[in-house]
């Protein structure tokens, strides 16, 4: 095989890992938030006292595993938000197998500035 032809299997590769990880992180997101759903309906109880709710990730994950069915919906929310930070993680990753370091910066840079909006968001 030709030079140009491994290089095209790299980049047929890193696109296949960037699309699984997408495809992966919305079904896990559907799951999880079909569950807490069906929770809903069938305890017809959020697990929040009226128009409380969880609004910090700590709160969440704690309602997450006392199977709180309003914290099981939010926690697959967090992990559909989470998904597209993944790709840009699995992007760095498979920009590197290329050595393709432009892009490497590029994406590295996007990635920081989306870590550090999580951190600085509400």
């Amino acid at each position: 095989m030709s030079k140009n032809g491994a290089k095209d299997k790299d980049i047929y590769d890193g696109e296949l890992w960037i699309s699984r990880t997408l495809r992966v992180g919305v079904a896990i997101s559907a799951v999880i938030t079909g569950f807490g759903l069906l929770l809903f309906v069938l305890t017809g109880n959020s697990g929040y006292p009226l128009e409380s709710f969880p609004t910090s990730l700590s709160e969440i994950f704690k309602g997450f595993f006392a199977f709180k069915s309003y914290a099981i919906i939010l926690s697959g929310l967090f992990v559909l938000i989470l998904t597209p930070v993944l790709r840009v993680g699995v992007s760095i990753i498979t920009f590197l197998r290329e050595k393709d370091y432009l892009y490497v910066i590029i994406t590295t840079t996007v990635f920081v500035i989306l870590i550090i909006s999580f951190f600085l968001g509400k």
